[in-house]
């Protein structure tokens, strides 16, 4: 079963806990990670690229010379491919790069990653988090205290406005519910910080 620290907001050490070990005690899976980040990158993309088919292209409707006795090749059209201006073959038409993802294995990337913080002292445990006033500097100082200054993901169980907006314009913090958790999230800041009633909905949900 893995151990963790908790600290207050000071930066203090006030005891350790016990976590669950079907959340942030398995041996990580790259694999179901590799996938479930690709998937979730994919969904970003917005797929509205778009070109013109020779159909699509503003011009050319009648022939541009007569079928024989030319001298050249017979056209159809001046908007056929192989002219400038003319339509696209093959090219890139509006789609949805959506990639399906079973609920099992998201689950399990996710497992993965919070375990592989763990196991790399990169989660920390804070006892409490609050802040009387919203502002910026407060938090850059909790999280200094932390020895966390830069890419830390903040989890909190419940919306903290004074939080969410001191935290508004630190670019390198964000702030998330236990349910809002995912891969890409959890891979894009380097420390975890979790606040220590948000544990138990986090084991809640991501358990099974």
């Amino acid at each position: 079963m893995p151990q963790v620290p908790v600290y207050n907001q000071e930066g203090e050490s006030v005891g350790r806990l016990d976590l669950s070990d079907a959340v942030f005690g398995i041996e990580p899976r790259q694999a179901a990670v590799h996938q479930t980040l690709i998937a979730h990158l994919a969904r970003r993309r917005a797929g509205t690229a778009d070109t013109k088919t020779r159909g699509e292209v503003r011009g050319g409707g009648r022939k541009p010379w007569r079928q024989k006795k030319t001298g050249r090749a017979r056209q159809g059209t001046i908007r056929a491919p192989q002219w400038k201006g003319g339509g696209t073959v093959f090219g890139p038409h509006p789609r949805s790069y959506h990639l399906g993802i079973p609920r099992k294995m998201r689950r399990l990337a996710l497992r993965s990653v919070l375990s592989f913080r763990a196991g790399e002292g990169k989660l920390i445990v804070l006892d409490s988090l609050s802040l009387g006033e919203p502002k910026t500097g407060l938090m850059v100082k909790l999280l200094k205290s932390l020895n966390v200054p830069e890419g830390t993901l903040l989890v909190t169980r419940n919306r903290e406005p004074n939080v969410e907006l001191a935290v508004r314009n630190l670019p390198s913090v964000k702030v998330i519910s236990p349910e809002g958790l995912n891969t890409a999230e959890l891979l894009g800041f380097p420390n975890l910080v979790i606040v220590r009633d948000a544990l138990p909905r986090i084991e809640e949900v991501f358990s099974a």
